[in-house]
């Protein structure tokens, strides 16, 4: 059955390794289908990839081989809440040691260009706390991090 609402992520040619490689990393992640182009097209020719059905989380995805033309931005990024510290360090290290690029404030980049958010659920829990001191505590300390430190997190947060 086609999901009511799927993202549609952009590819130039290698939507198959992306789905693959996130369905490897991630639990409740898998390629579902693959479909090629029934004829050439302009980004591709009859037979190659055109489209890979896959889920990353339990999010219905669509990869679509569209060629250059477009770059996949910060403007969209998929915000992983971790459990903690091995759970951080486990999928920040999967994106980044496959071919990845480090970022601020917990975000990192895979090797595809698609902006990943590897967010500890304490430190969710610290910046939107009612505390408004151990708030600004924890969202000063985050913005000191690439990969975010649990441990520095939580004694921000205790001051």
């Amino acid at each position: 059955m086609i999901p009511k609402n799927t993202i549609c992520l952009w590819y130039d040619g290698d939507a198959l390794e992306a789905a693959t490689f996130y369905a490897a990393t991630f639990p409740d992640s898998e390629v579902m289908a693959v479909h090629r182009a029934p004829a050439d097209n302009p980004s591709s020719k009859e037979d190659n990839v055109l489209t890979v059905e896959f889920t990353v989380l339990g999010i219905p995805c669509l990869g679509l081989n569209g060629g250059s033309t477009f770059k996949h931005s910060e403007a969209f990024s998929f915000q992983v809440a971790t459990d903690d510290q091995a759970e951080t360090d486990r999928y920040w290290n999967a994106i980044v040691d496959n071919g990845g690029q480090e970022s601020a404030c917990g975000w990192c980049k895979d090797k595809w260009g698609l902006s990943w958010q590897i967010t500890p659920r304490i430190l969710t829990e610290a910046y939107t706390s009612s505390d408004r001191a151990a708030a600004k505590r924890a969202f000063e300390a985050m913005m000191t991090m690439g990969k975010i430190d649990v441990a520095k997190i939580e004694a921000a947060v205790r001051g």
